[in-house]
This record gives structure tokens, C-alpha cells and sequence, in this order.
């Protein structure tokens, strides 16, 4: 499906130099930032203290973030989980608080938000011991309920960050052995530098920034590589047909008319994907702000890196129509044939 058709080819590989210095100055910028300041990582990764709360009625999420917000324990994530009278709040590692007297004082803020007051309850268990718990009482009325607390040591939020590093590196492997096979080194190389520098960029916002990097960004990180390799795929697609279909071509003009003829499918793709993100970002919430964030940049990003970066070093790799042809050839197949290739 198609908006509109552009009957002459852009040139953009004319251009492709200056924007690759425009480029390879963002990417620097954003490198500089991560060294300087690093990233601000979430509890996930650092450790801290997690509280599971039942409210009688709806949660009031906004409400329930300005009440552990004021306790002063630094950057906290409130969000609902599973219904919406549940809610999860984390605080970051304190250590000059014992993990009980957090859970403690949040539960107190919590309570008194809802007009009530902590007491003591004692009952006994299913192995016949007295057990302690918090209770918010107002007016003979439960409004919210403490249903679990436990603490996120910063061992286990090292594991996930060096898990969360693994994925990431086996993402960028298998997205170049799939390029590989699929069409031809110059392009998977060309490929995966182009999805490094989305990646690299994002991480620099966050840096600059110091926006809170959890295990949210991290998925959203996973997803714009996968975005961004699909539109380098549906344009090198579009150069190998061009190639097969056009032999009076240079290289610089197959490349351009590629770009070109896929320009109405982008603007419906990504434009489709980023009103939907857009909509999380402003609709989402707190929980879902940075996630949409990091996919805003990487979706802007990765438009601009498939045609002015991955395209772009793929020419100066000096990809010809020989590379191409070897790799799209089918046995028993024609090689002159136009609808050999893939068409988007």
C-alpha cells in the first residue's frame, strides 16, 4: 500500500558524507556522556526494597507516588500490577536504613494518605505461632493492605545487569550472521553499525539526561534493534531488485531509488508505530514513560540511520551488483529475473 509514489529518485547518497559527519558527532557526543556520567540505573540493577499493597478501592497511583516521594528515599517507582487496587512500589538501597524501618515508614505514609493509622495485629498461623503484622486502621475500616516486602540485594541487580548486556550482545550477533546469510557482508556490517549507533545514542540521551535506565529501556533498547534491522532489510531488499532490474545504474543511483521507493511505505510504517508510542508516552504514565522515550529516539533514529548510515557504508564497502547477485540467486532460478528478489 502506498500514499503516494515519488517519480524521481532523491539523491541522497549525494549527500550521504554530511550526514554521516552529523552522525558520527551525535554518536561521539553520546559516548562522551555514558563515560562522563554513566547511566542512572534503576533498582532492578542497583538493589532496593520492593512493597506489595492491596487498596480497598481503585489505587490512586499519582496519590500513592506523592506519599513515598515525600518520605525523601530518592527516585521511586510506584505502578499497578495485576488488578487495579494493587500496587508496586520500589525504593532505591538505602544504606543507612534498615530494610524493616523503610517498609515501616512507607506503609505509615501510605496509611496516613488514607486517613488511617499503623497498628499492630497479632494472629496466629497455620503452624499454631503468633505472627505481627502492620495494619492501617481508619475507623474500624482497612483501606490499604501491606501483602509483601522484600529486599533486592545489589548482587542480584548486578546479575541482571550482565544478563541484560548478554542479550543485548547476542541480539547484535545473530542480527550479523543473519545478514550474512541473507545478502552479503559489506551489508550486514554496514547493518550493524547503523543498529549500534541507535543504540549508542539512546544510551547517550539517558546519559545526558540521567533518566532512569530499568529493565523497561533495556526491553525497549531490544526492540528498536529489531525496528531498526527491519528497515535496513526491507532497503537492501529493495537494492538487490534494483540492481537485478536496472543494469545501466551506478551504484549511487541504485541506492538512491531504492531509498526513494520505499519512502511511502517508511512514512506509513513508522508513522503508525510512533502515534502509538506517542500515545503511551503521553497516556502511559509514569511506568511506561521512559520505555516510550527510549522508542521515540530509537524509531527517529533508526529511520535516519537505514538510509544515511547503513546505506551509506554499504557504498563505500563498495557493494556491486556482482555481491548481490551471488547472494540472490536461486538454483533453477533466472538472475535477470525482477520479481526474484523481495518486493515490500
Amino acid at each position: 500500500m502506498e500514499f503516494f509514489r515519488i517519480k524521481r529518485d532523491i539523491p541522497f547518497m549525494k549527500h550521504a558524507l554530511i550526514f554521516n559527519v552529523v552522525s558520527f558527532v551525535t554518536f561521539a557526543a553520546a559516548v562522551f556522556f555514558l563515560v562522563t556520567r554513566g547511566l542512572h540505573l534503576s533498582i532492578e540493577f542497583t538493589g532496593g526494597t520492593v512493597l506489595e499493597v492491596e487498596y480497598a478501592k481503585t489505587a490512586d497511583v499519582p496519590k500513592v507516588r506523592s506519599a513515598v516521594e515525600a518520605l525523601g528515599f530518592g527516585e521511586v517507582q510506584v505502578q499497578n500490577f495485576g488488578t487495579s487496587r494493587d500496587v508496586l512500589v520500589r525504593l532505591p538501597l538505602r544504606g543507612d536504613v534498615k530494610q524493616q524501618e523503610v517498609v515501616g515508614r512507607v506503609f505509615s505514609a501510605l496509611c496516613a494518605a488514607e486517613g488511617g493509622q499503623v497498628t499492630q495485629s497479632q494472629s496466629v498461623s497455620d503452624k499454631g505461632e503468633s505472627v505481627s503484622a502492620q495494619v492501617c486502621d481508619a475507623g474500624g475500616a482497612q483501606p490499604v493492605m501491606l501483602k509483601r516486602s522484600e529486599f533486592v540485594g545489589p548482587q542480584v541487580g548486578k546479575e541482571l545487569a550482565t544478563d541484560g548486556a548478554m542479550a543485548l550482545g547476542f541480539v547484535v550477533i545473530g542480527i550479523m550472521i543473519y545478514l550474512a546469510i541473507r545478502f552479503e557482508w559489506k551489508f550486514a556490517v554496514a547493518a550493524i553499525v547503523a543498529n549500534l549507533h541507535d543504540v549508542i545514542i539512546i544510551l547517550g540521551f539517558f546519559a545526558f539526561f540521567q533518566w532512569e535506565f530499568s529493565l523497561s529501556v533495556l526491553a525497549a533498547v531490544l526492540a528498536v534493534l529489531g525496528y531498526s534491522v527491519n528497515e535496513s532489510v526491507v532497503i537492501f531488499d529493495r537494492i538487490r531488485e534494483a540492481f537485478r532490474r536496472y543494469r545501466k545504474m551506478n551504484t549511487h543511483q541504485v541506492i538512491d531509488h531504492a531509498i526513494t521507493s520505499t519512502m511511502s511505505r517508511t512514512i506509513i510504517t513508522h508513522g503508525s508505530t510512533q502515534m502509538m508510542v506517542l500515545s503511551m508516552l503521553v497516556f502511559g504514565g509514569a511506568t511506561l514513560h521512559y520505555f516510550a522515550v527510549a522508542l521515540t529516539i530509537g524509531i527517529l533514529f533508526g529511520i535516519y540511520s537505514s538510509v544515511f548510515v547503513a546505506a551509506a557504508i554499504a557504498m563505500w564497502l563498495g557493494v556491486k551488483r556482482e555481491d548481490l547477485m551471488k547472494a540472490g540467486s536461486v538454483k533453477g532460478g533466472d538472475p535477470d529475473d525482477p520479481n526474484a528478489g523481495a518486493v515490500v
